[in-house]
Formats: structure tokens, sequence, C-alpha cells
């Protein structure tokens, strides 16, 4: 095998958010070991510092971002700060989410609703709007999001986090509709139910063993990030191992 196979990113940047744990975590380590720098982002100063020796094992190095992913000032301070040592981005992994309450829709405090989608949609319009002139000037800039099936089920009292998935869905395929004709790929991606603190969240009595992991999930976002991916607007959806347009009503 070739070094450029066995490191298909060597010498790309890539954002990721939500980088200090579960999918986040275990995608920029997967994507470090696949050559390229991390820029992570995440609230939590410690757990970055993990990240950052984890990263290091794996042959790669990492710049830290410790910041709340609604503050759009310093999503805009990221923007600027990748410009100017680097000018230009190649990956953009949009990972970061809340699930907010599971509770009907009458109940749900307005602090909770709005939290939701400040997390979930308004830092991911955040992140296009500041990183996507970086995108542009890479060979091959690559947009991944993550979304959920709870998008399209519309089950009760999971209403703030199915709204926000589903805003998501729409904002990224918007943005990869914009970029069409550019090197930029944006993609979707739906990771099902894994072994994560938010999945316990939701689902306290589920046997976690059941579920398979981030780390099961992770070279996917390498295949996604990867100059060689063609599809854009699209969802992978990881349960089914398969790359789902999004068809209009019959």
């Amino acid at each position: 095998m070739t070094a450029a196979a066995e490191r298909p990113l060597a010498g790309r940047i890539a954002v990721v958010t939500g980088a200090s744990r579960g999918i986040g975590r275990a995608a920029a380590l997967a994507l470090a070991g696949a050559g390229a720098h991390i820029v992570a982002v995440a609230r939590t100063q410690g757990a970055l510092e993990e990240l950052d020796d984890a990263v290091g094992a794996a042959g790669s190095t990492a710049t830290l971002a410790p910041f709340d992913i609604t503050d759009s000032d310093a999503i805009d301070r990221l923007g600027a700060a990748i410009n100017e040592r680097w000018g230009r981005l190649d990956v953009l992994v949009g990972n970061a989410g809340i699930l907010g309450a599971l509770t009907p829709l009458g109940h749900l405090p307005p602090k909770t609703w709005a939290q939701v989608m400040d997390v979930n949609v308004t830092a991911n319009w955040r992140l296009i709007r500041s990183l996507d002139p970086l995108l542009r000037r890479s060979d091959a800039g690559r947009a991944v999001f993550v979304t959920s099936g709870a998008a399209h089920k519309a089950r009760a009292y999971w209403g703030p986090y199915a709204v926000s998935k589903a805003a998501l869905d729409a904002l990224v395929r918007t943005y990869a509709a914009e970029t069409e004709t550019t090197a930029i790929r944006a993609m979707l991606l739906n990771p099902g139910p894994l072994r994560t603190a938010m999945r316990h969240q939701a689902m306290p009595g589920e046997d976690p063993q059941t579920l398979r992991t981030p780390e099961d999930l992770a070279p996917h976002f390498v295949r996604l990030a990867s100059p060689g991916w063609t599809e854009t607007g699209k969802l992978y959806d990881f349960p089914s191992d398969r790359v789902l347009a999004f068809q209009p009503p019959a």
C-alpha cells in the first residue's frame, strides 16, 4: 500500500466540533490517523488536551480551540485564525450537538428550545458563514455534518431535537446546492444508534453493549473527507452503509 493510500489526508487541515468526546473525538482521531492536522473545537480544555495527546500518538498534530460552539464571535475568530495560519481549510466536521429535553412541545421551556436550535442549527450556519471562504480555497473542500434519523421520524416528545436536525438537513443541502459547481462537497451523516453519552441520555434503559461505537463509525468520516469523495447534498446512512438522495414527495 502506498503512503498516499495509508494517509489520504496528509497535509490537510480539518476542523472538528464537539471533538472532546464521543463521535467528535473518534472522528478527530480517525482524521488524524489519515494524516490531517486537527483543529479541535470543544468547551472543555482538559478533554481537548487529552485529545491532543491522542492525536500525537496517532502520528499527527492538533490545534486546540476551547470555546462554546454558540459563541458566534469565537467562530468568526476561528475563521480568521485559520486564514492567517493556513489560508485555507480542507475539511469541516460539524458534529457538536445536544439532545435537549424529551417532553411534549407544550411543556418545553423556551430557553431549552432556543439552546437546542443555537447548538444544532445556528452554530452550523455560523461555521459555514465563517469557513466557507476557506473551504473554497481548498482543492477539495469537504464538509460533513452529523444529523439523525429523528429528523424524519417526528416521534412524540423529541420535538426540539427532531426539528433542529431537520433544519440542519435543509441547511446542508442548501449549502451543497450553492457550492455544487465548486470543489466543495457537503454531506450529511446519520450515525444511527451508537454507544454515546447522548444515546444513554435518550435511552437510559438500553444495554450499551448492544450498540456499535463511535470508533466503528469513524473511518467513514475519513472517506467523506477525502479528496476522492464526489457526492454532495446527500446523506450517508451508517446503519445501512448507503448514500441516500433526498427524494421529493410523490
